[in-house]
């Protein structure tokens, strides 16, 4: 099934379910309002949603409407927890190779994470806004997971059973204010802004055989300024699946139901042509871009986003039809 949460000027929104070509939406009124009710209580309310969805993919639900991404928050408009990844080691390597660095052997069995800020998500057209455009303003095209209750402790496998929903990510990123943030030694903070998802999270059997083994095995694409910049695999480069994501966050701790976890910017290596290394399936951040251009021409030349840039995230399905909606997203500077 597809959820989703519409803005009604609340926090947390009301909670919709959408059908299967995101074409209409009914509200769980009855149900649940919202969708933190239903991670807390995922065994009595999600067969009572599935019900509603189903009856809405046939046409029989008794007060459908269309559905308006334009409408919508984030699906969990602020979670009791964001832990974001990098479980894509390319992206890692460009970022080292770049820089003439070497990438420590204990990145390629330890998922790297941060913990980001989880009370002010922003929904899929919402604008992003930032202080100023010498930040270094970056998108990154992501996927995330929504979990139940995992155990501390629990395995990869264990993790695996955990997961309830899928959802995309633009985990926005202030490129120039990382650096001095990481020389202190605590990680990322000011320069990771509020993240925004997708405008529907959708239960596993939705993607079908696309999702094997906590790997979703889709194309990834993300436009900036209406130009296609990346096509990325999202599945076989995947190092760490979701089980071994959520297993390192439950390592020393219990991880609560509405926990969302990242993936990390998918990126998929280059390819040799003529002697040189090009990377045909483009980029989901310009960080990584960046770092394409310092390996193949010694220094970067594509600049980060400005206000009035807008950035376009979405995932198809086998059917060509679009599983999650789109996050399609303007950057903008703050309100007089």
């Amino acid at each position: 099934m597809k959820l989703a949460t519409y803005k009604d000027g609340s926090r947390d929104g009301q909670l919709v379910v959408v059908s299967r070509d995101l074409s209409t939406a009914h509200y769980a009124t009855g149900i649940a309002s919202k969708l933190q009710q239903v991670m807390d209580d995922w065994n009595f309310l999600s067969p009572q949603l599935q019900d509603l969805y189903d009856q809405l993919n046939a046409g029989k639900a008794r007060h459908p409407f269309p559905f308006d991404p334009q409408q919508c928050m984030a699906p969990l408009p602020r979670a009791y927890q964001w832990a974001d990844g990098s479980a894509y080691i390319n992206h890692v390597e460009l970022v080292r190779k770049a820089r003439n660095a070497e990438v420590p052997a204990t990145f390629y069995t330890d998922p790297l994470m941060y913990q980001g800020g989880s009370d002010d998500f922003i929904g899929p057209c919402d604008d992003v806004v930032v202080p100023s455009e010498a930040m270094g303003i970056d998108f990154e095209a992501e996927i995330a997971v929504v979990t139940g209750d995992v155990k501390m402790g629990a395995t990869p496998e264990q993790a695996l059973d955990g997961i309830r929903l899928v959802m995309l990510v633009n985990d926005v990123s202030l490129r120039n204010l990382i650096p001095a943030e990481l020389a202190k030694g605590f990680g990322f903070f000011q320069s990771k802004p509020a993240t925004a998802f997708s405008p529907v999270a959708v239960t596993l059997d939705e993607l079908g055989d696309a999702w094997d083994h906590g790997r979703l095995h889709l194309t990834l694409q993300s436009t900036w300024n209406g130009r296609k910049v990346g096509m990325c695999d999202a599945g076989p480069e995947m190092t760490f699946h979701f089980g071994q994501l959520i297993a390192h966050v439950a390592k020393t701790r219990n991880v609560r139901a509405g926990s969302i976890v990242g993936s990390g910017t998918v990126s998929n290596k280059g390819v040799e042509q003529n002697g040189r290394t090009e990377w045909p399936k483009g980029y989901s951040c310009i960080a990584e871009k960046r770092c394409i251009e310092t390996i193949q021409d010694g220094k970067p030349s594509t600049e980060f986003m400005q206000y009035g840039d807008t950035i376009r995230i979405e995932m198809k399905g086998k059917d060509g039809q679009s599983i999650f909606g789109a996050i399609d997203q303007a950057i903008a500077a703050p309100a007089a």
